[in-house]
């Protein structure tokens, strides 16, 4: 088992030595995989290699702000038009999460596999993986430091973005010390850090308010109140004319009710299809959770896809959340 140090040299080594990558990250990208794709592109362009951003879907519009953000291809807006062989996995869990950009894997890729999840199982050609970062930035924030490139504005914000959103603004146990000591050197480059905390964590589109309240009208708690969760379905998103992105953060809103352990979020897909999203006060390890059901994530926020109607998932998900319990 190499340590983290080799595995910083292994990934500096590969990404100097080859050409012409496709950099992806998981479906339905939040800050931080947004920003990790960024990072990447930018350190590409540095070091004077080809590169191609993708994504299964649209990055979210909050932000379109990021250094050539709009250069991220969007698989829903048609295929490209050719495979590559060197791939740059960026905050993926598992190999699922890359989703249907894997269209565009050569059958020989050799694969990048850059992330932070506990759940991870290595799947890259080369593995810089560090279970314990607050962020998949904060391993590019490390892995940058092994060039010599100078940083700007452009790539401080990125990676101040994916910090800001995977620590929930500063405020979850995973922000470090060396979370804030990162965050203190990216301020320096001239980060405007409430411009991005009122960008990303206050700002809310009317969908997102409509779909907030319609999610909220499902709450239910367990009969001892440790369990709590609200449902949303594709008719609803459809009312409030709403977007994926404006789910974010309503999982929290049935978590943060005093005496709940875990918060869930059912999102259905299709009629026999439905993600749940876990968030966890402490006591259950929802990443573990997650796995039951071929999902993955982090000890306190997770999620996963059943096969089920959103009728029978509530139930199944119920009783393993007792278990854990």
């Amino acid at each position: 088992m190499q340590s983290y140090e080799q595995s910083l040299r292994q990934t500096r080594k590969f990404l100097l030595e080859h050409d012409d990558y496709l950099v992806v990250s998981h479906i339905q990208p939040d800050g931080d995989a947004v920003s990790s794709t960024l990072v990447v592109g930018w350190l590409l362009s540095c070091l004077g290699k080809k590169y191609t951003m993708l994504n299964e879907g649209p990055i979210p519009q909050r932000m379109e702000y990021l250094w050539h953000a709009g250069e991220i291809a969007n698989l829903a807006e048609g295929d490209l038009p050719r495979e590559y062989s060197h791939i740059i996995c960026v905050d993926c869990a598992d190999f699922q999460r890359v989703g249907l950009t894997k269209r565009h894997f050569a059958s020989d890729a050799l694969i990048v596999n850059i992330d932070h999840h506990p759940t991870n199982n290595g799947y890259g050609y080369v593995n810089l993986i560090k279970p314990d970062a607050a962020a998949t930035a904060e391993i590019l924030f490390d892995l940058l430091k092994t060039f010599e490139v100078e940083w700007d504005i452009d790539v401080a914000t990125a990676l101040y973005t994916g910090l800001l959103t995977d620590t929930g603004g500063f405020r979850y146990s995973n922000t470090s010390p060396k979370v804030m000591a990162a965050v203190s050197e990216l301020l320096e480059l001239g980060v405007n850090g409430p411009m991005l905390a009122e960008t990303l964590l206050e700002e809310m589109t009317l969908g997102q308010v409509k779909v907030l309240n319609r999610a909220l009208s499902t709450l239910q708690l367990s009969p001892n109140g440790d369990i709590a969760w609200v449902s949303i379905t594709p008719q609803d998103m459809l009312d409030c004319e709403a977007a994926n992105e404006d789910l974010e953060g309503i999982v929290n809103y049935p978590r943060n009710i005093r005496g709940v352990e875990v918060g869930i979020l059912f999102k259905v897909i299709h009629e026999r299809a439905v993600k749940a999203s876990f968030r966890s006060a402490g006591k259950v390890d929802v990443a573990a959770l997650a796995q039951v059901f071929g999902g993955g994530g982090h000890t306190r926020a997770a999620g996963a896809r059943i096969d089920a109607t959103l009728e029978e998932a509530i139930p199944m998900v119920l009783q393993e959340v007792r278990r854990h319990l």
